[in-house]
């Protein structure tokens, strides 16, 4: 189970693919169009991962249990790789700075909140945005398996309850099962509209699901992140997309 001993992980994982990212950033035509992200182009795409690191380090600076401030985003950038710059030698320090149960502000009601919510997801989110700039070049380097599973896991056991507030639930009741076909994990959710999603994560019992994707693990961690089709999808298509992170 993901916890604070994973923090010395998550921050090895999030310089490791900062760094791929930028190198990736600094390759690319500035105007060039990222595919997997409709609309952006690589200037978008270097300035949305700076924008989130910004918002995190003004979360981290901030402290406690209260939700930061909005941090203003600023008027012109004449340079999207140096702000990222910036923005990521910031983030890494405060997130090296900050104890892993340290409380802090998280968006997601099935997470506690604790610093190294945080330190989890910008590993994920540095990872996703270099999967999505290595992509658009045809350079794409896999991301390791242990990293996609706790990424499947963060997605469905914390991600989804985000996702699913009064005004937005689920528009269908029953199980989907996620399966790795390539290592011995299982997650069973369980989607009913109005309520935050029930996540079980190897389940003993498996009751009748009314959906199923299984793969390898970096297959469905990318395609709940909607990167690329869920592997071997088979029943509801909107349970299917329900446990989605987009």
């Amino acid at each position: 189970m993901a916890g604070p001993q994973d923090s010395p992980w998550w921050l090895a994982v999030a310089t490791e693919q900062a760094a791929a990212f930028r190198q990736a950033a600094q390759a690319a035509d500035p105007e060039l169009p990222v595919p997997s992200c409709p609309g952006w182009r690589f200037r978008e795409l270097v300035l949305h991962t700076a924008r989130f690191l910004q918002i995190v380090g003004g979360q981290l600076r901030t402290g406690g249990a209260d939700r930061a401030r909005p941090v203003p985003e600023p008027a012109t950038i004449s340079d999207p790789l140096d702000f990222f710059d910036q923005q990521l030698d910031d983030c890494l320090r405060l997130l090296a700075a900050c104890p892993p149960n340290s409380p802090l502000w998280t968006f997601s009601p099935a997470a506690p909140s604790l610093a190294w919510f945080w330190h989890r997801r910008v590993a994920h989110e540095l990872n996703l945005r270099r999967w999505d700039a290595q992509a658009t070049l045809r350079c794409l380097v896999p991301t390791k398996r242990a990293l996609a599973v706790d990424g499947i896991d963060e997605v469905l056991g914390t991600l989804l309850a985000s996702r699913y507030t009064a005004a937005s639930s689920p528009a269908a009741t029953g199980a989907v099962l996620v399966s790795c076909t390539d290592g011995p994990e299982r997650w069973l959710v369980w989607l009913q509209p109005g309520e935050a999603p029930e996540v079980v994560r190897d389940p003993a019992d498996l009751p009748a699901a009314k959906a199923t994707t299984a793969g390898r693990a970096t297959a469905l961690y990318h395609g709940l992140w909607g990167r690329i089709e869920l592997p071997m999808a088979e029943g509801c298509p909107v349970l299917l997309s329900g446990v989605q992170a987009h």
